[in-house]
């Protein structure tokens, strides 16, 4: 017999696409065109705006407009667009182009990637997301184009359109403002309504979930209708813009009219799960506010979207599973339904774990760069959550900090459950349980 061939699981498969484009786009990046002047970028800075760019967060090291040249603002570009739809979609949308059968494995890693209920139609969905993709990216571009053009002029005007559009429906937060002022992003637009209010439908709608699409399709308004899960996604994410938005405009700016400061507000509150753009100097924040930004950043989006974090419906199982303990109630619910006890135990995995991951980092780069902590955990927390704003500490970084920070970028687009089941091999589950001892807690 010959030796056994190994199968890579759709987890598996999931990660190591993530590596191959990062490193992929690093190899690009340090092509000495893809940088503005003479030279190139090392490789520092080729692998961290690469991964930045592929896992959809947009920290950077170096000034996107000022510092790359078209080629590699193309590249970060591509990148953007193929780590917010996914490796995966993209794959099966070329092989779908080509005409090449897709087979069971393919679909199933393509349920897996795009959180699908089922395996059954997942050809025709991937078809149904690639088509309303290229929808929103253009319409949003179209809807950004008269103010670019108005003060970039035509070519340049078109290009900034199209990248802000595809940036903030992938949830990416890059920009190419730096051509006013380095590291500015949307800052010159806080007071237009129309950048503003187009940037935050395309995160928004970029960050709820292709499956949330599929649903609003075939059930239109009727809410009644929906999947438990779209129901979920949808409550808890006006929440979680609405709240937000009331404690910013009441707490932090309180400066400018009410029109201005509400758009402010809902800007930073929208943005902080995920999007990485601002229209404020976030360091002006108060630490009540930075503390805000940050359990917004460690949530995210939503399962199956562009945007990375622990997710919505993780942060709606927990505090539902909370209500119901409080309640005394056996089963944690939703909308009439009851949640399996699995869901309940991995959605408090994968918070536990973005936890100890964005404080281990936060802590470590505190030490190791001598800046305060809250600071740290403001740039661990969005690295993880796949956010990409900052308080402006991000260039200045030594390399172990950096690495630190691609590391937690990666493993915060990939998922926190994909990321597990990729690594620790699975056991067949054991017919013989240990005696039960009660254990107190709280």
């Amino acid at each position: 017999m010959g030796p056994k061939k190994w199968k890579l699981t759709s987890a598996q498969v999931i990660i190591l696409s993530f590596i191959v484009m990062i490193m992929t786009g690093t190899l690009l990046l340090l092509l000495p065109f893809a940088k503005r002047g003479p030279g190139g970028a090392t490789f520092m800075e080729a692998l961290f705006t690469a991964t930045s760019a592929s896992c959809v967060t947009g920290l950077i090291v170096q000034d996107t407009a000022t510092y790359w040249s078209g080629f590699g603002q193309a590249v970060i570009l591509l990148l953007i667009q193929i780590g917010g739809l996914g490796v995966v979609t993209m794959a099966l949308a070329i092989s779908l182009v080509s005409g090449k059968r897709i087979g069971l494995r393919e679909r199933s890693t393509m349920q897996e990637a795009i959180s699908a209920p089922k395996v059954g139609g997942i050809v025709k969905l991937t078809g149904f997301i690639l088509r309303m993709t290229a929808a929103f990216e253009l319409g949003g571009m179209v809807l950004l184009l008269p103010v670019f053009i108005r003060d970039f002029g035509f070519p340049k005007g078109v290009w900034y359109a199209m990248f802000h559009s595809i940036s903030a429906f992938c949830n990416a937060g890059f920009d190419l403002m730096g051509a006013r002022e380095k590291y500015s992003s949307l800052t010159s637009y806080a007071g237009n309504p129309l950048v503003v209010l187009v940037v935050s439908a395309l995160v928004i709608i970029g960050g709820i979930g292709f499956m949330v699409w599929e649903d609003v399709r075939t059930n239109r308004l009727r809410f009644k209708r929906y999947r438990m899960q779209t129901k979920v996604v949808l409550v808890t994410s006006a929440l979680l813009l609405t709240i937000p938005t009331i404690l910013f405009f009441l707490l932090e700016y309180r400066e400018g009219s009410v029109g201005s400061r509400l758009l402010m507000a809902w800007f930073q509150s929208m943005t902080a799960r995920t999007a990485g753009f601002n229209t404020a100097d976030l360091t002006l924040m108060s630490q009540a506010g930075m503390a805000v930004m940050i359990v917004l950043m460690l949530v995210g989006g939503s399962p199956g979207s562009t945007a990375g974090g622990m997710k919505t419906t993780t942060l709606a199982v927990l505090l539902s599973n909370m209500r119901s303990v409080f309640r005394r109630r056996e089963d944690t619910q939703f909308f009439g339904r009851r949640i399996e006890k699995e869901t309940v135990r991995n959605a408090a995995t994968i918070a536990t774990m973005y936890v100890v991951l964005f404080v281990t980092g936060g802590c470590l780069i505190s030490r190791i760069e001598g800046i305060p902590l809250l600071t740290c955990l403001y740039e661990t927390a969005s690295a993880v959550g796949t956010v990409g704003v900052t308080l402006g500490i991000t260039p200045s970084l030594g390399t172990v900090s950096r690495l630190i920070i691609v590391v937690l970028m990666y493993m915060g687009r990939v998922g926190g459950l994909t990321l597990i089941y990729a690594t620790v091999s699975s056991q067949q589950s054991s017919l013989s349980k240990y005696p039960v001892e009660k254990i107190t807690v709280g």
